[in-house]
């Protein structure tokens, strides 16, 4: 799709802010108007916008999908998305590890127990660990508990937790990427403890690491996401237009 615009601003609606391209508010994916709670994460949205050159490139909208995704599905279907999220915590990543006597459990229980420990004083629950791959159920206790601090997340914050607990297929993680001094890189390389392990042993596939790489840049856009909304701390982008002022379209 050529790009159909040259203006792009934020200016408050309501309680929220909005992107407006050429003055005209973006509307959703389901054609919903795309109304964020924080004006900084608007600002992160219509970086997006600017950013793109004549063609538009569709994978560049990274937040505009994640409060898509926030406005269209979590709005309407809270408690389906919840269960989706809580049921990484069945399987966690983490809880699973290979058997004691070979090298990568030892590496394992290095990079993961820290982990999961702090999770467990957080939240005041216990992780059963496994050894293998044959599943073993976490504790009712722990489930219930996890249940519910899902669910006391907002709608935008849920749409980040989906995407960060899906990408690195533990709600342990997911829910450690939400707090504002998380280190992002690190929880990332520890959804990947295995597959790193395996490449230094065998040497790294160029195709996987790219995928992993682009994953990663979502995983992290999905932290920024929540971030924006909590302390207003929008990501560093150059861009120091106040609100309503049109930002530059990068290709003049």
């Amino acid at each position: 799709m050529k790009r159909f615009y040259r203006e792009v601003a934020i200016e408050q609606h309501g309680s929220g802010w909005r992107v407006t391209l050429d003055g005209r508010p973006i509307k959703t994916a389901g054609s919903r108007l795309q109304v964020v709670p924080a004006a900084a994460l608007a600002e992160a949205l219509a970086v997006e916008w600017a950013g793109q050159n004549d063609t538009i490139d569709p994978t560049r909208f990274v937040l505009r999908d994640m409060a898509d995704y926030a406005i269209d599905v979590v709005a309407t279907g809270r408690a389906e998305v919840q269960r989706a999220i809580v049921a990484f915590a069945e399987s966690d990543t983490l809880c699973y590890r290979g058997d004691p006597d070979e090298a990568l459990w030892a590496h394992q229980q290095q990079r993961w127990d820290p982990l999961l420990t702090a999770a467990e004083r957080r939240w005041d629950v216990h992780f059963v660990r496994v050894c293998g791959i044959i599943h073993r159920p976490q504790p009712p206790e722990t489930l219930t508990r996890l249940a519910a601090v899902v669910a006391a997340q907002d709608d935008f914050t849920l749409a980040a937790l989906h995407t960060l607990t899906s990408l690195a297929a533990s709600l342990v993680l997911g829910l450690a990427a939400l707090e504002t001094d998380a280190d992002i890189p690190a929880l990332w390389a520890a959804a990947h403890v295995e597959e790193d392990w395996q490449a230094e042993l065998w040497g790294r596939d160029e195709e996987a690491m790219s995928r992993q790489a682009q994953r990663g840049t979502i995983f992290a856009a999905a932290a920024d996401l929540v971030r924006l909304l909590r302390t207003g701390r929008p990501v560093p982008t150059g861009i120091t237009d106040p609100p309503n002022r049109p930002l530059a379209p990068p290709h003049r």
